[in-house]
């Protein structure tokens, strides 16, 4: 019998103001449940990109967090900025980019695929050799799909192949249907950064949920 708990990722918000963004995220990462945290940047010249990273990477990495850079979609160099930030790894959505990252982080370095708009990216992505796939993230103008579409392309994907999924839950109530889909990973965004009581409450009613998930048999 194993846990159907998920580890949990968390996306950040978009963040103009990379100083202002410290105290949320070292207040998340404190908690201790995260695993990873998906930077996303405004778009900014490169060099200011890679400042942004370097400022906020330490807050989670000294927490032992992995800290992964989303590709902001002007077309920068988003392999120069991972490896000379210092950031683990690289996010992106565009088949080209994403190849682009697997053919130049070769150093161990994760590297993510987002935007899936249906199985077949899913599985494009999986064969350019992601480290995992992301399904039910907002999009840039912050359309959600539907979470029982995501709920049964996760549980699709996780029954058939062995690259790590992520699935985002839009709120913390979908916490149990997300577990229940096999993932490796739960994504939080939202649900934790605007929580009344701030990001640490929403973390620690995050594990109380996923805490109280029954086992599952013969995972």
């Amino acid at each position: 019998m194993t846990s159907l708990r998920p580890s949990l990722y968390l996306l950040s918000p978009l963040i103009e103001d990379p100083s202002s963004f410290r105290a949320p995220l070292a207040e998340a990462v404190a908690t201790g449940f995260i695993e990873a945290v998906l930077l996303r940047l405004a778009p900014r010249e490169e060099r200011a990109l890679i400042n942004a990273v370097k400022e906020l990477a330490p807050v989670a990495q000294d927490r032992q967090v992995a800290v992964i850079v989303a590709d902001p979609g002007d077309g920068c160099d988003l392999a120069q900025v991972v490896m000379r930030s210092g950031a683990d790894g690289g996010h992106a959505e565009d088949p080209a980019r994403i190849e682009a990252l697997c053919q130049r982080l070769k150093d161990g370095r994760n590297i993510g695929a987002g935007g899936l708009k249906s199985k077949h990216d899913a599985m494009v992505a999986g064969e350019l050799g992601v480290d995992y796939v992301l399904f039910g993230e907002p999009r840039p103008d912050g359309f959600l799909p539907p979470f029982d579409l995501i709920e049964d392309r996760a549980a699709w994907w996780a029954e058939i192949f062995q690259t790590p999924c992520v699935v985002y839950a839009p709120t913390l109530e979908a916490l149990p249907a997300v577990a229940r889909t096999g993932s490796e990973f739960v994504a939080l965004g939202d649900a934790v950064w605007t929580h009344p009581d701030g990001p640490g409450a929403a973390l620690r009613e995050t594990e109380s949920i996923l805490a109280a998930l029954p086992p599952r048999a013969g995972a």
